[in-house]
């Protein structure tokens, strides 16, 4: 049998548990609060299949509410998560669901800040590793293991072709991408995980794009508040 690192063998340092149903929850929640770019306001959580039956005692619900908050899978908050949020003003809504799902452990996270709103579609899919599925109905395939750079652009001819050039002249590897897009000419959405995060430099180089209408950087070795880049 191989493995992708020691990390596959040992498990993720954590609170909680289980991996799958913490570590990972608490990885999910924190790209999705990348995603938004700040801590929300409220947040709606559908779970499904394995989750949905158990997550409220393997503490799944607390490591999806740490990782809003951005905690990491170890922080010794998570267990008091609930409290925490309702001190940051956080409004946070569990449902379940018995639809069918890409993974016994998936979960939806709607976020909402201000004017500002997202989704995610996402899997714990063991040892803490996880998988997102969809952001804002688009198609992806992020694993949260790499820094990760979403763009959401315009559907016009020579967009990636300006932002690969951007990415390429800072020296940056980009090891997979995909596109979606809602329809010809319409929104799409540019996932790129990459070696490294990218420089402040690029990430103005790629602001200035035309036809650019947003970006995020997710990272998960970064802490703080990631407001929107």
């Amino acid at each position: 049998m191989r493995f992708k690192d020691v990390f596959s063998i040992i498990g993720p340092s954590m609170t909680g548990p289980s991996s799958s149903h913490t570590a990972g929850a608490a990885r999910l929640g924190r790209i999705a609060r990348q995603w938004l770019g700040c801590t929300p306001d409220r947040a709606r959580l559908t779970l499904y299949g394995s989750f949905a039956d158990t997550y409220q005692g393997h503490g799944t619900d607390l490591a999806l509410i740490g990782g809003l908050l951005d905690y990491v899978t170890d922080d010794p908050r998570i267990p008091d998560a609930e409290q925490y949020a309702a001190e940051a003003g956080m409004e946070v809504e569990f449902y379940t669901s018995g639809l069918p799902a890409p993974h016994p452990n998936t979960v939806k996270i709607e976020l909402w800040h201000g004017e500002r709103e997202c989704s995610l579609v996402g899997a714990s899919i063991g040892g803490g590793s996880v998988s997102v599925h969809a952001l804002n109905d688009f198609r992806v395939q992020i694993s949260g293991e790499f820094p990760t750079l979403v763009l959401r652009h315009a559907d016009k001819a020579g967009v990636l072709a300006s932002v690969t050039s951007a990415i390429s002249s800072s020296g940056v590897n980009i090891g997979y991408m995909q596109v979606d897009r809602k329809a010809r000419d319409g929104e799409a959405l540019t996932a790129m995980e990459m070696d490294a995060p990218p420089s402040e430099d690029t990430l103005n180089k790629l602001r200035s794009l035309d036809h650019m209408l947003d970006i995020r950087v997710i990272d998960l070795k970064r802490g703080g508040d990631s407001d929107a880049v």
